[in-house]
């Protein structure tokens, strides 16, 4: 049996993983004013910021070490099984979520969530690299980060319903399983890679390959490709040009994924049904971004230019668009106004993330780019949990502006960690 367009199934799977990925972390985001009052009710507001704050960091360091692990993980055993160990744990522990009772039991589980979790973003990036040409890989990386943004549209206005019918303890049980529902059709569909994958047509596995290499000699640009040890890879500008990036941007994307329902509830008095109407609309912006990062992308690829200019271009692009939005929120006014230009941010968020992910495989050959894909997360994951747990003080008496105004730094910094540190954004070579 062929199937066409096999590698479209693939990353539409990836995809999906990646929506469930968001529905599962953002279940206590969404429901933590409910269950800070349930567990809670004596302390004031700055006080069950500052618990969830530092739930929120334990899961962020314990995905930022899930990062540089499963980023070691997927170059070992593969994507396939590297996706079944991934989602297979972290929808255990989404369902476990259940039996948490306080700060510990809470931060225990966010924490077997956030190593399980991790491996969600290397395998991506490894799996795009195994099955896309390199013309493709943007928006390959633009597909599978929408996801994301539609786990978030998903995520809030569902699980603001499922409130009015179930506990919150049983609304953690119900996503936790729809992980283990994705294990079939990845086992199934995913048999090998494309190589060797049996229901992969000649002219696909070719089109993949080939386009894969600047040459057309695929066995000698294999033996050819630049696939460093680690100590040698991280001797490289450009390997820090990549993980400074990854460092600055990713804290952006964490500031409102996990205060967007705090944010409203704080400045706007909105209940966890109030958020479920207004949350979702932020991420409509993060799924267009990304669609548009990728598409622009692979039309500038394919009307000839060269990786190098097309990778800086939507990378600085994105970054000017969220640079303004980023100061607007110090004083948006209305709900509808902030939730909107909420939307610009992560807009111009995911125009540029998908092309900052995608220069491990632009630079190294693809048996690095899972170790350099983690180690850039890890980074990424250290630096988000950083800004989280400066919220609470930097947003005391409902004010957020400190934490936009820090935004739009790092928005800066990301620009000059590319053009600085990446001169030419092109396959790399042994110094020898």
């Amino acid at each position: 049996m062929k199937i066409k367009g096999l590698r479209w199934w693939v990353i539409a799977l990836i995809a999906l993983a990646t929506v469930i990925n968001y529905i599962d972390r953002q279940a206590l985001v969404v429901l933590w004013p409910s269950i800070s009052e349930d567990l809670y009710p004596d302390k004031t507001m700055t006080e069950r910021k500052e618990i969830y704050a530092l739930i929120s960091v334990v899961f962020m360091f314990s995905y930022a070490f899930g990062q540089s692990i499963f980023g070691k993980i997927f170059d070992k055993v593969g994507t396939r099984i590297g996706f079944v160990l991934s989602i297979g744990f972290w929808s255990l522990s989404t369902a476990l979520h259940a039996l948490a009772r306080g700060v510990l039991s809470f931060a225990f589980f966010r924490s077997i969530l956030g190593i399980s979790e991790a491996g969600n973003w290397p395998g991506a990036a490894k799996g795009n690299a195994e099955w896309f040409p390199a013309s493709e890989r943007a928006f390959a990386q633009g597909l599978f980060n929408s996801g994301a943004a539609i786990g978030g549209i998903i995520a809030i206005p569902t699980i603001a319903y499922l409130t009015i019918h179930f506990s919150w303890q049983m609304i953690f049980v119900i996503i936790g399983l729809i992980g283990f529902f994705w294990l079939v059709p990845w086992l199934v569909i995913v048999k090998a890679p494309p190589k060797s994958h049996p229901w992969l047509t000649e002219d696909e596995k070719n089109y993949i390959l080939c386009g894969q290499k600047e040459d057309k000699d695929i066995d000698k640009k294999d033996l050819n490709e630049y696939n460093p040890p680690v100590g040698e890879l991280l001797s490289r500008k450009q390997s820090w040009g990549v993980i400074i990036a990854s460092a600055a941007i990713d804290p952006i994307w964490w500031l409102f994924v996990f205060w967007i329902p705090l944010y409203l509830s704080e400045v706007y008095n909105m209940d966890v049904k109030a958020i479920g109407i207004y949350g979702w609309v932020p991420y409509v912006g993060a799924m267009l971004g990304a669609w548009f990062g990728g598409l622009l992308a692979q039309n500038r690829l394919k009307n000839g230019w060269s990786v190098n200019k097309t990778r800086k271009m939507v990378i600085t692009l994105g970054c000017i668009i969220m640079l303004p939005a980023l100061l607007a929120l110090s004083n948006p006014g209305s709900p509808v106004a902030a939730v909107l230009i909420m939307a610009a941010v992560l807009f111009g968020f995911q125009t540029a993330i998908g092309n900052v992910q995608t220069l491990p495989s632009d630079l190294f050959g693809k048996k690095t780019v899972g170790t350099l894909s983690g180690f850039a997360g890890t980074a990424a994951k250290l630096t988000g949990a950083g800004l989280v747990a400066l919220v609470p003080m930097l947003t005391t008496g409902g004010n957020y502006s400190p934490a936009f105004i820090i935004g739009a730094a790092l928005a800066i910094i990301v620009l000059a960690s590319v053009w600085i540190l990446i001169p030419k954004v092109e396959a790399l070579k042994s110094k020898d």
